[in-house]
């Protein structure tokens, strides 16, 4: 399966977060990922998250988070960016804040898939030229254009 973030990522579902909490920032990605028609129930969808969440932040440092869940109530894979230029405490595993957020779905059949996409999106996010364009694009097209691009080479 290629990777198809096309799909998965809608400029309405890319945001500048105002929460500065890690909970605010997970209800207020869920706000917006759960207008996808891909979500058939929110209330399941942010249970899901919060609970997921407490096995281990999805803090994964570098600032960045992916908090993800495999839910039936999920239809396909469906994300929301969420970006914080002051930083938000996510108990990260690197203890430094975070200020990108992607959010993922998907229905608990494609669990082969879901560790693609995951791999994917990390190893892009792992870049800090990626990362420092996300955190100066001018607005949500000119984000999704940067997940839909080309991976960046290099660290």
């Amino acid at each position: 399966m290629s990777v198809n973030f096309s799909a998965m990522i809608d400029e309405s579902r890319i945001i500048d977060l105002r929460s500065d909490t890690k909970e605010g920032v997970l209800r207020e990605l869920v706000d917006v990922i759960a207008t996808s028609p891909l979500i058939e129930d929110k209330e399941e969808f942010l249970h899901a998250i919060f609970e997921r969440e407490k096995i281990i932040s999805t803090g994964v440092g570098i600032g960045v988070a992916v908090p993800h869940v495999k839910i039936p109530s999920v239809k396909d894979f469906i994300a929301a960016i969420g970006r914080s230029h002051k930083g938000i405490d996510f108990q990260s595993l690197d203890e430094k804040p975070v200020h990108i957020v992607v959010m993922i779905g998907a229905s608990d059949k494609q669990s082969g898939d879901f560790l693609k996409v995951l791999a994917k999106l990390v190893l892009r996010l792992k870049n800090k030229d990626f990362r420092r364009a996300i955190m100066l694009a001018k607005g949500p097209a000119e984000t999704k254009e940067l997940f839909l691009g080309e991976p960046p080479e290099g660290d």
